[in-house]
C-alpha cells in the first residue's frame, strides 16, 4: 500500500480483510500489527476486547481518508457517513506515515 500524506509516499506492508468472518476479526487477538489491515467494506469498527490501542482511518470509495483516530481498548467507533473502508494500524503509526483527512492512499499488489 502507498500513503500520500504530509510527508510524501510511504510504502506500507497491508492485509485485506474482505471476508465477513475476516472483519468480524480483525486485529482481535493480536499483541502487534506489522504495517496495517483494511477492513472492506466497513463503516465503523470497535475495540472490544482488543489488546492494544489502534489508529484508525476513516476511507471513502476511492480510497481518500475521511478522518483518523487512535481508540483504546473497549471503545465503540462513530459510524462515518461516506466511509466504505476502514484502515488500522498500530496506535501512533499513522501520525509518522503523515496520514491526515484528505489524504491519499492505493492499493499496489506485491510483485
Amino acid at each position: 500500500m502507498v500513503v500520500r500524506g504530509e510527508r510524501g509516499e510511504v510504502t506500507v506492508a497491508l492485509e485485506i480483510a474482505a471476508s465477513y468472518r475476516a472483519r468480524t476479526r480483525g486485529l482481535l487477538g493480536r499483541d502487534s500489527v506489522d504495517g496495517a489491515m483494511l477492513l472492506s467494506p466497513a463503516g465503523n469498527v470497535h475495540t472490544f476486547r482488543m489488546r492494544m490501542p489502534i489508529d484508525v482511518a476513516y476511507l471513502t470509495r476511492d480510497l481518500t481518508v475521511l478522518a483518523v483516530r487512535t481508540m483504546r481498548p473497549g471503545r465503540l467507533g462513530l459510524p462515518r457517513p461516506r466511509s466504505r473502508h476502514v484502515l488500522e494500524a498500530a496506535a501512533g503509526t499513522m501520525e509518522g506515515w503523515g496520514l491526515r483527512a484528505g489524504a491519499q492512499v492505493e492499493i499496489v499488489p506485491a510483485e
